[in-house]
């Protein structure tokens, strides 16, 4: 029988007939083979299936074979031959390729790929699977289906993350394999074009892991002088724990560094831990611990508790503490319909992320934000009532000013809005008192109102801070329509407050003017507040349209939206509902005294002065309309927004005895480039004259102003412009003047597989950490400008951001962020970065050029999730000094 790429020789050691090299994307030349000589002459079959029962040889199963192009029968040998799509099955075996040699007397299979006679390249190659283990592609195999052993040459087989290609493979049993000059990686492309990859000169693979003789580091094919005499390589089926290596390192301040060395522990399918910690040569440290949780259609989230101890001073002094917890938790809507919970949580010391600035991968945003937020949610509707509750937990911290405010807890319970003189069975149209609605708030709050930070865990700060109240509103309203064209509406509000404590206000003994010393007590006893107010307003809408005859423009439409409104409510200082108290110094001859007026209540509720007057506002929009397009074929004008709101308001109160109007406010907004650049100003005029005093102070002239009731058209002036602010702020990228790729039905969170929520939650865990190179350019922008004037000076400021990236090629994109000052002439925090794919691997420059984080930061790292901290990186630390810090 003629030798051949297709040998009929069945010796495990005919290499030359059994190892065919791999076609690749990069147009190799494969092997062309030829029908084998045991086919010559022969006519073939049309395929079918064939089926060997049990025999002396004594197999206990079937082996099932069939073929699409065509099958050969070698009755002399007992051997099968099987062309085109081919199929073999045996128990729990199963074996695909273009061509399979079955040889039924010494039960053994050899398959292998074919050659494409248009492509010339090689296809088909066999593909493997035995019981629940994942399917192995190799050039071609030999296997023993009896004894379950066999050969693979070129083998690719995905280890949960892990790659191994190439080399030769020898199964020994059903559970371990040997291995020979195999690539262990992370790149997902199969040998030769795997990118990393440690070669394993010799090895044997058992079910969770491989243990290595000799193994080197190869990179783009070249071997690197980068070797280990043995080795252990996790290759699990399910979450794995280990220990997580630690990289090395030199801080300038602190000293020589091991970082993020620790351990991982895979608790569960659900739910893993990490802690991983830093020790510095100079006595600093570093612990944190993540976990992740994961339950499909049900919840996910990740909780993370970190600590540091750093001693930035002198030898000696002592360190500094800082903690941070952060807490993210999301619940599927559709996991108890009715009842929702979430979490969002950042808290810790103000200098947590000055100190600690790698925990933050030393990013700009989290390294310069000044404040922290965290807010805990469970909400409750009931199906078929108007009731709705809600509880909540939120946190918000000053991290300039290092205060602290937390609301322990929040209740909220509402009741929508009904119509109480209204029936279901009500026929005809609403009568106007059906009209009238009524609903009904509850917010109840434990707040501690900015308590410094170093005062939070003392025992006392709760007990004299804590200040309970509940709000109880019902507002009544009414809506009708006048004449056809007015909009009626009334509105009459009542707001009660409950209190555990009141404050009452006094001067210490003694107190002089100039001198005065006032004492705040807290008054524990439960006391109720009320208010009221009523108000009424008409409105109604003025269209004008100029039409166009010639042009692309149809007609242009404005629309005036005046409305006039009366609104009544009672001053609640006066001394006869008790809600305010005045409180006075001692009054000593010649000294005069000092006085002053003051809510027993904290919030300064129900609020002081009385009011009843008129409010005036004008809204206007304005509107284009377009011919269609010769392309439209629906034939339909364009609507198109020039101005979406410009608003002027005032209120004139007949209550005050003097200065009556109120400041007039304008403002405007409005979308230009098919609604992706937003425009908006504000501003407000003063309708008084204002007076420029001058007083003396430690022989200096001052100057101040002051109102005087008297208008300033009365003098035949405009009002003063007293302040206006624009600001200019869009987000756009490659995609924003196309059409939206429709949405694929079932495309939700509750619908991913478990794969996908892996990959989410780690892009959740380190948004930072993912570059989309799908989107070719990105380009955020924030331009600001505000003046104020006050008469006596003037002030203003103009600044611009920009952010964004950009695709330099298929695998390079650079990122910005910046921010200038157009006044003073100057950049303010500005960070560039660069990133590279490389496959299965990411190269990421960050790059702050000056400023007080002026720093660099060099990482390579694998991009597989189960690898993500292998990596190595060259870093400056960030300083304010003239040098940086090299560190690796």
């Amino acid at each position: 029988m003629a030798a051949s790429p297709v040998s009929t020789a069945y010796n495990f050691n005919n290499k030359a007939d059994t190892t065919l090299k791999r076609d690749t994307t990069k147009n190799r030349k494969a092997p062309k083979g030829k029908k084998s000589a045991a086919t010559s002459g022969t006519k073939s079959t049309v395929a079918k299936n064939d089926t060997s029962k049990k025999n002396a040889n004594g197999l206990n199963s079937q082996v099932t074979s069939h073929a699409e192009d065509s099958t050969h029968t070698d009755i002399v040998h007992d051997v099968v031959y099987l062309y085109g799509r081919a199929r073999v099955t045996y128990e729990d075996f199963e074996l695909d390729a273009d061509y399979i040699r079955l040889d039924k007397k010494n039960h053994v299979l050899f398959a292998s790929g074919g050659t494409d006679p248009i492509t010339h390249r090689y296809v088909g190659r066999p593909i493997s699977k035995q019981g629940k283990e994942k399917p192995i592609e190799s050039d071609s195999l030999l296997f023993d289906y009896k004894t379950k052993k066999g050969r693979l040459w070129n083998p690719a087989s995905d280890q949960d993350g892990s790659y191994i290609s190439g080399g030769e493979a020898k199964k020994l049993n059903e559970t371990e394999v040997a291995y020979h000059n195999v690539i262990f990686s992370t790149c997902d492309l199969p040998y030769p074009d795997t990118h990393f990859g440690i070669v394993i000169t010799k090895g044997i693979a058992e079910k969770n892991r491989i243990i290595s003789g000799p193994a080197y580091l190869e990179i783009e094919g070249i071997p690197l002088p980068l070797a280990i005499p043995f080795g252990f390589f996790p290759k699990p089926d399910q979450r794995a724990s280990g220990v997580i290596i630690p990289t090395f390192g030199e801080d300038q301040k602190l000293g020589f560094y091991l970082r993020n060395f620790g351990y991982y522990i895979g608790i569960s399918d659900y739910i893993d831990l990490t802690t991983t910690g830093t020790v510095y040569s100079k006595g600093s440290y570093e612990l944190s611990t993540t976990a992740h949780y994961l339950k499909r259609y049900k919840y996910g989230g990740t909780f993370t508790l970190s600590y540091g101890s750093h001693n930035y001073g002198l030898e000696g002094d002592p360190a500094q503490k800082d903690f941070n917890v952060t807490w993210s938790h999301s619940q599927d809507p559709n996991a108890n319909p009715g009842s929702t919970f979430s979490a969002s949580v950042n808290a810790g010391t103000s200098t947590y992320y000055r100190n600690n600035p790698a925990q933050s991968n030393y990013n700009i945003s989290s390294l310069t934000q000044n404040n922290l937020r965290s807010t805990i949610n469970y909400s409750k509707t009931w199906a078929g009532t108007p009731f709705n509750l809600s509880v909540g937990l939120s946190h918000s911290q000053d991290l300039t000013n290092k205060t602290v405010t937390l609301q322990l807890p929040t209740l909220s319970f509402t009741m929508a809005s009904l119509s109480p003189f209204d029936t279901k069975d009500r026929v005809g149209d609403q009568k106007w008192y059906q009209k009238i609605t009524i609903s009904y708030n509850l917010q109840a709050t434990n707040e501690v109102d900015n308590v410094p930070e170093a005062q939070l865990f003392k025992g006392s700060t709760l007990a004299k801070k804590l200040q309970s109240r509940a709000t109880h509103q019902i507002p009544v309203g009414l809506s009708l329509n006048l004449f056809k064209n007015f909009q009626f509406n009334t509105n009459i509000n009542y707001t009660e407050h409950w209190y555990l404590q009141t404050i009452r206000k006094n001067y210490a003994r003694g107190s002089i003017s100039g001198q005065d010393s006032l004492v705040i007590d807290t008054v524990s006893g439960f006391r109720r507040a009320g208010s009221y107010n009523f108000s009424a307003g008409l409105s109604t809408k003025l269209y004008s349209t100029i039409n166009f005859k010639k042009g692309n423009i149809e007609a242009i439409r404005h629309v005036m939206t005046p409305t006039i409104s009366f609104n009544y409510n009672p001053d609640f200082s006066a001394l006869s509902y008790g809600y305010y108290k005045t409180v006075a110094s001692n009054a000593t001859i010649p000294y005069p005294y000092n006085s002053t007026t003051y809510s027993i209540f904290e919030d300064g509720f129900p609020s002081a002065g009385k009011q009843a007057g008129i409010g005036f506002n004008l809204d206007n929009t304005i509107e284009m309309k377009l011919k269609p397009k010769t392309t439209d074929t629906s034939g339909k004008a364009r609507k198109v927004s020039i101005l979406d709101g410009l608003s002027f308001s005032t209120f004139y109160n007949f209550a005050q005895d003097s200065l009556r109007l109120s400041p007039i406010a304008f403002s405007a907004h409005t979308a230009i480039l098919n609604q992706k650049v937003n425009l908006s100003f504000f501003g407000s005029f003063n309708p008084y004259e204002t007076l420029v005093l001058d007083s003396i102070s430690n022989g200096a002239i001052l100057k101040y102003t002051r109102e005087i009731n008297r208008y300033t058209f009365q003098d035949g002036k405009l009002p003063k412009l007293t302040s206006i602010s624009f600001s200019m702020s869009g987000s756009l990228n490659s995609t924003s003047f196309k059409p939206h790729a429709p949405v694929m039905p079932g495309s939700a969170l509750s619908t991913i597989n478990p794969v996908q929520a892996q990959k989410l939650a780690f892009i959740n865990s380190d948004p930072s950490a993912y570059v989309d190179f799908n989107v070719p350019w990105n380009l955020s922008f924030n331009y600001s400008f505000s003046y104020n004037n006050n008469i006596i000076n003037t002030s203003s400021t103009n600044t611009i951001m920009l952010s964004g990236d950009v695709n330099i090629t298929n695998k390079w994109k650079i990122q910005y962020n910046t921010n200038y000052d157009i006044k003073a002439g100057r950049l303010a925090v500005s960070s560039f970065g660069i990133y590279r794919d490389l496959h299965c691997w990411d190269l990421n420059v960050q790059w702050v050029p000056f400023g007080l984080y002026k720093s660099y930061n060099i990482t390579l790292k694998v991009k597989a999730a189960i690898l993500q901290d292998l990596k190595l990186s060259k870093r400056s630390d960030y300083t304010s000094g003239q040098y940086y810090n090299n560190s690796y």
